[in-house]
């Protein structure tokens, strides 16, 4: 072959293999390193009404919160944690991945009417592009959004497993 279509040939595949490789960005826009997330029962006695995790992707590290306080509508939850054992983050340490792009497209706030009916909801807060997002769902899944429901099976089951 000849040196200048080998030449071009080298420059296409360089920026095939360039370009192949970059995240998509529904997918980038949402990682984090830190996620809360939780489950909340308004009327409900005893300590399992009101579980709140922080995951820390970074620092590979699960803390659960003690100050158990039903989360507000209007802003973010802030807690009080405690470190938890190395085997329960190992149980949620994908959730940062499970977040779908569908979830922040939701202005936050609720996402259907969580805790309505004694039925619960679930809590989930992240940070967007450096701002801290989160929302409350419902945990009927004929009032969110269908995208939204991998989600809430997967916290359902993994918030079950932690203390």
């Amino acid at each position: 072959m000849r040196p200048s279509l080998l030449l071009l040939l080298a420059g296409l595949l360089t920026i095939s293999l360039a370009t192949s490789c970059k995240k998509d960005a529904d997918s980038a826009s949402h990682e984090t390193s830190e996620l809360v997330f939780g489950q909340f029962y308004g009327f409900c006695a005893g300590e399992r009404c009101i579980e709140i995790y922080r995951l820390n992707t970074d620092a590979g590290t699960l803390e659960e919160d003690t100050a158990d306080r039903y989360p507000h509508l209007a802003q973010a939850y802030t807690g009080q944690y405690i470190p938890l054992a190395a085997s329960y983050y190992a149980q949620v340490r994908d959730l940062p991945q499970l977040i779908p792009a569908q979830l922040l497209q939701q202005p936050d706030g609720t996402i259907g009417t969580p805790d309505a009916a004694d039925g619960g909801g679930y809590y989930v807060s992240l940070f967007d592009n450096g701002t801290r997002r989160f929302w409350l769902i419902d945990t009927q899944k004929n009032n969110i959004p269908d995208a939204l429901h991998p989600l809430v099976d997967t916290l359902r089951v993994r918030i079950q497993r932690l203390p």
